[in-house]
């Protein structure tokens, strides 16, 4: 019988590429994030729980105060404590909740900037390392669909995946939270649903990932090349030369013949180098050149027309432009690699 060939075409081939990416780095692309959340949904409640303990006495003793008068109840009635809440204090509280859920649910990315870091460190060094690379080279696939394929890893899957367990973190905190209200007398959808901002807040996660495929190319970029260049050590070569770059400018004040500071330097060189896999990290660069923030402005940043005003950077795509070159270099090198 004779057997029938079926092309796979070039989509498909990045589809089955990333799904092995995929397979060999699960532990850091899922668990990781999934842990990290549960491990602040944890922590979280340890401090729930602490900060009504200390609510409940001081409700005992008469230590907590409304409108100036001593307040001793038999417990904790938030519906007595909210009744004559004012709208400027409403706001406040949903600022809060916000920020509390920001704070609650940025484990998982925390994660993920970690994860990214070391997975395009070892992406290409690892397959000439173990001689797998020999393995890879004997099938029908090009260097460049194997080095995209960790690109994509890297800057869409794991940020998908860290998103959707940061995006759960934050719903089931928000329900915690509803809870503990209900249990303690008080209107959920007043105190927690109605002020606070879950859904813009989820929406800007999702939406920002473009934004961090586009930050975090220079570093991906830039930690692949290093992982298909170096023969040993890949993580000294990685840190160190961007770090004493950095040095020998400081020590020269080369920047001065540009008009430019040594800590602009240390920012878009250093800086984006090996800071860009971390989450949010072009929201901060975007702070650094208003005023100062306050706790208005620093959640309206993470909201979803907010997050898409980082494409207008200019220093976003200076900084994928090389990352692409440096991508490009990594494909180079590999198609050249060899035995370490």
């Amino acid at each position: 019988m004779n057997a029938v060939n079926h092309p796979v075409s070039p989509v498909g081939t990045l589809r089955w590429l990333l799904k092995r990416e995929y397979w060999e780095n699960r532990g850091g692309f899922l668990y990781a994030p999934v842990i990290a959340g549960i491990v602040s949904l944890l922590m979280s409640g340890i401090g729930i729980g602490l900060g009504l303990f200390a609510l409940h006495r001081a409700a005992r003793d008469g230590g907590l105060h409304i409108d100036g008068e001593n307040v001793n109840i038999n417990g904790l009635d938030l519906a007595v404590l909210t009744r004559d809440i004012s709208t400027k204090d409403m706001a406040d509280l949903g600022n809060g909740l916000d920020l509390a859920m920001v704070l609650t649910s940025s484990w998982p990315l925390i994660v993920l900037a970690f994860v990214v870091f070391f997975y395009c460190l070892g992406a290409l060094y690892d397959d000439r390392r173990d001689r797998s690379i020999l393995f890879w080279k004997s099938l029908p696939l090009s260097d460049t669909q194997t080095v995209l394929s960790k690109v994509f890893s890297a800057l869409i899957v794991a940020p998908l995946i860290a998103i959707i367990a940061s995006s759960l973190t934050l719903l089931v905190f928000m329900l915690v939270l509803c809870l503990v209200v209900v249990s303690h007398g008080g209107d959920a959808m007043q105190l927690i649903i109605g002020p606070a901002n879950p859904i813009s807040l989820v929406a800007g996660m999702f939406v920002s990932i473009p934004v961090y495929a586009l930050w975090a190319l220079p570093t991906a970029g830039w930690l692949l090349l290093c992982s298909a260049w170096a023969r040993s050590k890949p993580f000294l070569w990685a840190v160190m030369l961007p770090l004493f770059a950095g040095i020998i400018v400081s020590t020269t004040k080369l920047m001065h013949l540009f008009d430019l500071t040594t800590g602009w330097f240390w920012q878009h060189i250093v800086g984006r180098l090996l800071l860009g896999a971390m989450p949010g990290m072009d929201l901060l660069y975007r702070a650094g050149g208003e005023p100062k923030q306050d706790l208005n402005s620093i959640v309206a940043l993470m909201s979803p027309a907010a997050q898409l005003k980082s494409l207008a950077m200019p220093g976003l795509w200076i900084g994928a432009a090389f990352g692409v070159v440096f991508i490009f270099i990594a494909i180079r090198l590999r198609k050249r690699a060899g035995e370490i």
